[in-house]
């Protein structure tokens, strides 16, 4: 290899370093939509929301938020796989991303459309029952279902969610045979469960709190690595005595595959910054969210084992998309 061609190679790669650090200084030239594939209100647009405030003052352009509901967050998502990789069209993430290649088919590849940018927070679930259900503990409840294959009821706020999928999950990890009771949404599930017809229920932890606090459910583990703030005497699964366990949402944001990596590493940079800020501290721990922090790279291997865990999932408890 000639020394005239190995500077000529040396300095294309240079040129390509300071073209991608130019765009990056240069970013954003004009407004950019960050795309919630799910409707207002819920955390992941709260969420959405609070970074993209702060990104907007942070680089100097408008973050807009766009709700772009349909088709179990595919509609929003297909439109942002098919916009440009430059980084003004970016996507809210969250757990339904690695659970719909298993359930639909999809017009894009939920791992290769896309290009992690960074994990805002995780949420997790909690397991509880009706009090009259004769088990104090996690190895107790678990025992009494061994005991009573496909007796016991559970109640999750729809087919698909996460909470449904946590407790399939649970099903397999812990070896129970439960039997799934559908509602539409968590308000009626809870009620049900509260009146003693269902027998069980896995919701997010800030939803239950409440019935838990009143009496009128018992919660016996929540779904994460830590205890929750929100229910801090709740052990979590493996303290509970079902190691290996672990399940909930998580919210987080993409860009279009293709988009440069130094638009992808300053957007994580930024978003770093503005996790450790108190107006995102406050969001999520109203939602009992724990604040995540990966790098582009880090959240890449995230969302393949998610994949690769809810498909299982999916494929094991035969799961159907409604």
């Amino acid at each position: 290899m000639s020394r005239v061609f190995i500077r000529s190679l040396a300095a294309a790669c240079l040129g390509l370093v300071f073209a991608a650090s130019a765009k990056a200084d240069d970013y954003p030239s004009r407004p950019v939509r960050v795309i919630v594939p799910f409707a207002p209100g819920g955390i992941n647009d709260i969420l959405a929301r609070t970074v993209s405030a702060q990104l907007s003052e942070r680089l100097g352009k408008q973050f807009v938020v766009e709700n772009k509901t349909g088709a179990g967050g595919i509609v929003g998502s297909e439109l942002v796989a098919k916009s440009a990789p430059d980084g003004h069209t970016l996507l809210i993430v969250s757990i339904a991303h690695a659970v719909n290649p298993a359930l639909y088919k999809l017009p894009y590849d939920s791992l290769n459309a896309f290009a992690p940018i960074a994990i805002f927070a995780s949420s997790p679930n909690a397991l509880a029952i009706h009090p009259d259900v004769p088990a104090k503990t996690l190895k107790e409840f678990v025992a009494l279902a061994k005991s009573k294959p496909g007796d016991i009821q559970y109640g999750s706020g729809g087919v698909g969610g996460s909470p449904h999928l946590g407790m399939e999950l649970f099903k397999l990890v812990a070896g129970v045979d439960l039997t799934h009771v559908p509602f539409r949404g968590a308000g009626p599930a809870i009620i049900d469960v509260s009146g003693g017809h269902t027998k069980a229920i896995m919701a997010t932890v800030t939803t239950l709190a409440p019935h838990v606090r009143n009496g009128k459910l018992r919660a016996l583990a929540v779904s994460g690595k830590t205890r929750s703030r929100v229910l801090p005497d709740v052990p979590t699964m493996d303290e509970g005595g079902v190691p290996g366990y672990e399940a909930g949402n998580w919210i987080g944001l993409a860009a279009p595959a293709g988009t440069p990596p130094a638009i992808v590493a300053r957007l994580n940079k930024e978003i770093a910054e503005i996790q450790d800020s108190a107006d995102f501290r406050q969001k999520a721990d109203a939602d009992g969210a724990d604040i995540v922090k990966y790098t582009p790279a880090e959240f890449a291997d995230f969302m393949e084992r998610e994949l690769e865990k809810w498909s299982r999932v999916v494929k094991e408890a035969h799961i159907k998309a409604e």
